[in-house]
């Protein structure tokens, strides 16, 4: 495959100068096609770097895009390395109730006007689980050790205004479609996700890294899915101190299973 015919293949989808109500209703983005692109940019890959397989790596968002890369075209990778795995992304009603009792202990009142103002799951609004999301960050925050500071400093040829609002756009294009709103006419991509159901049989060795004080997704879920797959080979990792995002644990554990994948 040829760089003309992997952008051909390859969805573009061109933004517009505002994400409005009506484009985001006419542009869904669907786990089927980023996952049909997920294989067809593998594929391209291989090619130009004239190798045999490759090694797959997904994280939060990722990790179920991976999953369903892997399952669906394991002939192109050696292995599959879930971070922070997504096996059910819909938030309910018992981890909202954990969470407020978290808020309670705390005499957290700006977390609990925020649980209070928003209620218990399901949402029909983005907002208000991006309310739900920012209490989860701010107490993974609070128990995880953080990644330095300098992991996120932006290059400046990629600091600038244009830039930054691509940036920005695509993360509001990306949740919006993840978790759906009503009112925008967009349907969640989440809500059709369970991994427990559809994606339990891996023909390639999987490894999957655990953030111990992972809220989004919790250890609990995560083992559960972890012990209910069959793989050829598979191992768990649960870290301390380590939340939902990257710190320099997860990057050594990482580093870690990468070197120790059998690639011959």
């Amino acid at each position: 495959m040829g760089p003309a015919r992997f952008r051909k293949d390859i969805r573009h989808n061109n933004p517009p100068e505002e994400l409005t109500p009506e484009y985001l209703k006419n542009n869904p983005l669907t786990l089927e096609q980023m996952t049909s692109d997920g294989i067809v940019l593998s594929q391209y890959l291989l090619q130009h770097l004239g190798k045999k397989k490759n090694i797959l790596s997904g994280t939060s968002w990722g990790s179920a895009l991976g999953v369903k890369i892997a399952t669906k075209a394991p002939e192109l990778f050696y292995a599959y390395v879930g971070h922070s795995q997504i096996v059910n992304p819909n938030f309910s009603t018992e981890r909202y109730s954990k969470l407020y009792k978290m808020a309670e202990n705390r005499k957290d009142s700006d977390a609990l006007q925020i649980l209070n103002t928003i209620g218990k799951p399901p949402y029909s609004s983005a907002k208000n689980t991006g309310m739900l999301y920012r209490v989860i960050k701010k107490y993974e925050k609070a128990n995880s050790t953080p990644a330095p500071q300098n992991w996120f400093a932006l290059a400046p040829e990629y600091n600038n205004e244009k830039d930054n609002k691509n940036r920005e756009d695509g993360d509001d294009y990306s949740f919006v479609n993840f978790v759906g709103d009503q009112k925008l006419g967009v349907q969640s991509m989440g809500v059709s996700i369970d991994m427990m159901k559809d994606n339990l049989n891996f023909k390639i060795p999987v490894y999957l890294i655990q953030g111990e004080e992972d809220i989004l997704t919790p250890k609990e879920m995560s083992k559960k899915y972890f012990d209910a797959l069959k793989a050829p080979k598979k191992e768990y990792f649960l870290l301390p101190k380590a939340a939902h995002g990257f710190n320099q644990p997860v990057v050594d554990t990482q580093y870690k299973i990468f070197r120790s994948i059998k690639t011959n």
